[in-house]
């Protein structure tokens, strides 16, 4: 009987280190998956030598095994919980957040990528609208669910990507102010900034934000197809993609090339999170450069075993480097 209970004992243990959640998320290498796959655009202009690659980062939640796991292995990063998920907010509700910032992320790059060939494509939206508060918020009590922000600072807004912008171009603990609709009626709410969840160095006001009927008229058929990819931060990569296919030119120059970032209708390129194991996913799919937001690039950094990164900016910058290749 007690060799029994020793036995029961230890597959409990076992059972518990394999299974048992722990309050912390392990963030490790994901996949680098080939845009020509992925976006499908119409008219398109000719054959590429090589190729465009989105990567990915793959998150789950830590056992204790895992979270060993997590401290010992140096491309893999361990978080809190409640910096990654928001405290408050359902997971299941958060990743159907992620998917719609997909959504939109795949819109904004199909405008930009047009507008850079010429076309011209109108864009509108009802404005962007607050999905939840955080619950360490300086906008607790200022904003609400449901309530929709179409100004900051006196510049019309229609995209997430817009207000992220104005209000992370600010320093941490500056004031913005906001335009928001709320029951019909109009107002006017100052928020206090604070640092971002994820990009410490940044400002935010910590909402959870959706861009509300947005879509763009576009003046040809381009298909986005991700699978369960989420997230905004594929934005520059869906734009480079986009506009190879569109150009006769091969802008990968024959070369694999990855890269990360999300990117913003003044064609800027902002910073993300887990760049070093993107870098990583990178590497193990055999691309010989990585686009990284300058912002990112001291962090890539350590993650370099063989691929060469390029720090970028701007969509320009990107398209610079890539016309470099032509000369190589």
């Amino acid at each position: 009987m007690r060799k029994l209970l020793k036995a029961i004992a230890v597959v409990a243990l076992g059972a518990a280190l394999l299974f048992l959640r722990t309050g912390y998320l392990i963030v490790r290498p994901g996949s680098a998956e080939d845009l020509s796959r992925i976006v499908k655009a119409e008219q398109k202009a000719g054959t590429d030598a090589g190729s465009f690659y989105l990567v990915t980062v793959t998150q789950q939640y830590a056992s204790p095994m895992l979270l060993l796991y997590g401290l010992v292995d140096p491309i893999v990063d361990v978080r809190p919980k409640s910096s990654v998920i928001p405290p408050g907010i359902d997971p299941k509700d958060y990743r159907k957040l992620m998917v719609r910032w997909m959504e939109e992320s795949q819109n904004l790059a199909k405008v930009i990528a047009l507008r850079k060939l010429g076309y011209e494509v109108p864009l509108t939206s009802d404005g962007v609208e607050v999905v939840q508060v955080e619950q360490n918020s300086p906008a607790k009590g200022l904003l609400f669910p449901g309530d929709i922000i179409t100004a900051v600072d006196g510049r019309t807004v229609y995209l997430t990507d817009e207000l992220m912008d104005i209000v992370q171009s600010r320093p941490v603990g500056d004031t913005v102010r906001l335009e928001v609709k709320r029951n019909g009626e109009s107002r006017e709410v100052t928020v206090a900034t604070t640092t971002h969840t994820e990009l410490p160095e940044k400002a935010a006001i910590r909402v959870l934000i959706r861009t509300l009927n947005w879509q763009p008229v576009l003046p040809l058929k381009i298909d986005i197809e991700v699978g369960k990819i989420s997230g905004p931060s594929a934005g520059l990569m869906f734009v480079l993609e986009i506009l190879n296919q569109l150009d006769p030119r091969d802008l990968t120059g024959g070369q694999k090339i990855a890269g990360t970032g999300t990117i913003n209708l003044e064609e800027k390129i902002g910073p993300i999170g887990g760049v070093r194991q993107k870098v990583r996913a990178a590497e193990e799919q055999g691309a010989e450069y990585f686009l990284v937001p300058l912002e990112n690039y001291e962090e890539a950094q350590t993650a370099v075993r063989s691929i060469t990164l390029v720090p970028v900016g701007t969509l320009d910058d990107a398209l610079h480097f890539l016309y470099s290749l032509e000369k190589r």
